[in-house]
């Protein structure tokens, strides 16, 4: 059986692709997945009738909905307007987000970017670096822009990454060098 291509509309009445693909696997229940280019996989039961395409179509654009809205809660207006320059600037404009926020619970780790559910493309950074050197911020804010497109500490990756922002290597320097000063080692994620 051939996949099925339809379209939804998302929160800013962009068009997003939906392929619905039948999955001899899938008893009763339906999984949905955002892929790397915005377009969503929807895999429903073999068996499931298409009288039930349409119900599960309108779920999906209620849960972007819902994401959009707790994206727009959650970012911080000024931190976003530096990732934006970031990626214009480093990136050519390649990497989207979803938010990005100042958060004060990590021990360990400056930064963090969530991969699919409903948190996909969420940013974190860390407040303890707010007073850091801007270039060693925007070293955290680009390290993070960059696993949108790699989701681990890859080659490609760090090739990315060293590329795109010239700072990297002086970056972590200094992120070394305040770890070894305060006793503690700083995570590069």
């Amino acid at each position: 059986m051939t996949d099925l291509s339809f379209t939804i509309q998302d929160t800013h009445g962009k068009e997003v692709n939906v392929t619905i693909r039948r999955d001899k696997r899938l008893k009763k229940s339906s999984r949905w997945e955002i892929l790397p280019d915005d377009s969503i996989l929807l895999r429903i039961p073999y068996r499931m009738p298409k009288r039930y395409i349409g119900g599960l179509l309108d779920q999906i654009a209620a849960q972007l909905k819902k994401r959009d809205k707790l994206a727009e809660r959650r970012t911080d207006a000024d931190l976003q307007l530096r990732a934006e320059h970031i990626n214009n600037k480093y990136f050519g404009g390649k990497i989207t987000w979803r938010a990005i926020r100042w958060v004060n619970n990590m021990e360990h780790r400056l930064g963090s970017c969530s991969q699919g559910s409903t948190t996909d493309g969420h940013i974190r950074i860390s407040d303890k670096i707010k007073s850091w050197p801007q270039y060693v911020v925007d070293y955290i804010i680009a390290h993070e822009l960059v696993h949108r497109l790699h989701h681990n500490h890859s080659e490609d990756f760090w090739a990315t990454l060293t590329k795109g922002y010239p700072l990297t290597e002086r970056a972590r320097g200094f992120i070394r060098g305040i770890g070894f000063a305060q006793g503690q080692v700083y995570e590069d994620d």
